[in-house]
């Protein structure tokens, strides 16, 4: 049975103890509906929005409600492009972050946020992510963009794919990743060794720090190696969204000739 038509979910819609996170548009909201796991509270849509959803709200037992797009655009903010959609739901549980060790040792990656306060960078490498099937995200608790909103909207429905887990300490979360045999990977790029020349262990953990500031002291410390991405132009420097979809895929090129299967 869909878990939208269960007396049990919907207790569990209206209860006001849990904090909402705002997601708006068409893919991200589309993979929000899909998701088993999320607890949908309300579906806010325009007359575009709805026909845009129509396959997936048709198996949804939640009645949208009509909005206009000037009234998304008061909620959400005139930066929201939000295409007409956007869901009110329950945040995700995350899993433990020793539980995503074992996800890792079958080739995928985690992928580790040094800071990244920008929403839509954050949201870009969450989707790179899930493209490249790593197994879980890690940021810290302060010092992160939000879940939702514009972050949830430049994943393009990988929030739904890819476990986040927020952390207190991050540094004190790499050490327990190496404790765990987690081989971490720090990508800074006046570093010595090219990430393509370098040889990860698995399982492994890519550390992505901010631009501009990089990697900090401790979280550069708690890396077992320091690799840039190589570049040959004017410009030695690279977006850190673009920097983490180029590394994913040099670590899954690498896995896919080691562990054919450990990518797909």
């Amino acid at each position: 049975m869909n878990r939208r038509n269960r007396p049990a979910a919907a207790s569990k819609r209206a209860a006001p103890s849990r904090a909402v996170e705002r997601i708006y548009g068409v893919h991200a909201v589309r993979a929000a509906l899909a998701n088993t796991r999320r607890v949908i509270s309300a579906i806010h849509a325009t007359k575009n929005g709805r026909d845009r959803l129509a396959d997936v709200l048709g198996h949804i037992a939640i009645e949208p409600i009509d909005v206009s797009p000037s009234r998304l655009t008061r909620i959400l903010g005139s930066d929201a492009v939000h295409q007409g959609v956007m869901v009110e739901a329950a945040p995700l549980e995350p899993p433990a972050l020793e539980a995503i060790v074992e996800r890792a040792r079958q080739g995928r990656p985690i992928i580790v946020l040094d800071q990244i306060t920008d929403p839509h960078n954050a949201g870009a490498i969450l989707r790179s992510a899930a493209a490249f099937n790593a197994c879980a995200l890690v940021m810290t608790r302060r010092n992160s963009p939000p879940l939702d909103g514009a972050l949830a909207k430049a994943a393009s429905g990988a929030v739904e794919h890819v476990p986040v887990i927020l952390v207190a300490n991050l540094a004190r979360a790499l050490e327990e990743l190496g404790r765990a045999g987690v081989f971490r990977i720090g990508l800074e790029s006046g570093a010595d060794q090219p990430l393509e020349s370098a040889a990860p262990q698995n399982p492994c953990a890519l550390v992505l720090g901010a631009e501009h500031k990089g990697l900090r002291r401790l979280t550069a410390k708690n890396c077992d190696l320091l690799c840039r991405v190589t570049t040959r132009g004017a410009l030695t420097s690279l977006n850190v969204s673009n920097a983490a979809a180029i590394a994913l895929h040099t670590l899954a090129t690498r896995a896919d000739i080691q562990h054919p299967k450990s990518y797909r």
